[in-house]
């Protein structure tokens, strides 16, 4: 990262969390707050659990679910060598985890357990005072789950996410195996800064490694034998964003964005954010607002109010267009 001033570039060097002294559990309570640092725009999840004890007295950092109904074991370690230092191999406490989970077959059981103590604990957070922990619990599952059509699929598998400042060389060996062997383990490097007494966190994945089409430029990618049109899928890691939307024309500055099947609505700058009354908020944390969840599918779930499709529609839409032509024009070289 750098500093740039009067058109100079002072590097500024990485730190550890030891170093500014932030405690492991500080780091937790950042990444509960704000979980969408380790999603991105195309994913929604709701934490719905911190420090769950299990049957042998361990303790899971974050427990969430997400937008396909998989649960979601969030582990966290500070730095490096609160990894190399512990008895039990990082990845390994995380698969013991979340192999406790997959024993909770219902949505009862899940709040009774986990979800219900956790809201009674932050119920300061919650709305609907006058619903108990429980009721409030099964109510916001299932409507998550129902919003992103995921109930019929909840928990039918488990997820994990290990975060950490940076990893050994052994734990990302073991995550690779892990992914290449069918479980689904992420790794994200949370890389602290210091500057101006500020402290700034850069979080990106580094496993999964994702593979070289993952980069290309034609997201309809149809030099893959067997894909026909209705099962091509975009790429979450390049998909246009808002400001590529508006840069090609598709969506305009002074559109009405409202929230899927609710009745709040904003004004679209041309920023790329949403003037709410006399806020001015990015799609996500607007979105965040309007569900009360942790992370949302921001494109999926903000409606152009002109068309009434999705934003994600719409640049489907616009891209399945774009190859078209692409298309066309090749088969008029060819010939």
């Amino acid at each position: 990262m750098y500093k740039i001033e009067n058109m100079r570039a002072e590097r500024v060097e990485p730190v550890t969390f030891s170093a500014i002294e932030i405690k492991e559990s500080e780091i937790e309570e950042i990444l509960r707050r704000n979980i969408d640092m380790l999603c991105d725009d195309e994913e929604s999840m709701i934490i719905v659990g911190q420090q769950v004890k299990n049957e042998s007295n361990g303790r899971s950092d974050l427990t969430a679910i997400d937008n396909e109904g998989n649960i979601v074991l969030i582990e966290i370690k500070r730095d490096p060598r609160d990894i190399e230092n512990r008895k039990e191999a990082f990845e390994f406490q995380a698969v013991r985890y979340a192999a406790s989970y997959a024993t909770i077959r219902d949505i009862e059981s899940l709040v009774r357990k986990v979800y219900g103590p956790y809201i009674e604990k932050y119920r300061a957070e919650f709305e609907q005072m006058d619903l108990t922990s429980y009721e409030l619990g099964l109510r916001r599952i299932n409507e998550f789950l129902r919003a992103n059509d995921a109930e019929k699929s909840f928990n039918k598998r488990q997820r994990i996410i290990l975060a950490a400042s940076d990893f050994d060389e052994q734990t990302l060996s073991a995550v690779a195996w892990l992914n290449s062997n069918g479980v689904d383990v992420s790794c994200y490097r949370l890389i602290p800064y210091k500057l101006d007494d500020k402290t700034y966190i850069r979080a990106e994945r580094i496993l999964p490694v994702a593979t070289c089409d993952q980069y290309y430029v034609n997201l309809m990618d149809r030099s893959i034998p067997g894909r026909t049109k209705t099962d091509r899928q975009m790429t979450r890691r390049v998909l246009p964003r808002i400001d590529a939307m508006l840069e090609w024309g598709i969506v305009k500055e002074g559109d009405i964005i409202g929230a899927k099947d609710r009745k709040d609505e904003g004004i679209l700058q041309n920023s790329g954010k949403v003037k709410v009354g006399e806020e001015v908020l990015s799609l996500q944390v607007w979105l965040k607002k309007v569900y009360g969840w942790s992370s949302v599918q921001t494109y999926a779930f903000a409606v152009h109010k002109a068309t009434g499709k999705t934003l994600s529609q719409i640049r489907e839409e616009y891209m399945t267009e774009q190859e078209r032509k692409e298309s066309s024009v090749e088969e008029q070289e060819e010939a």
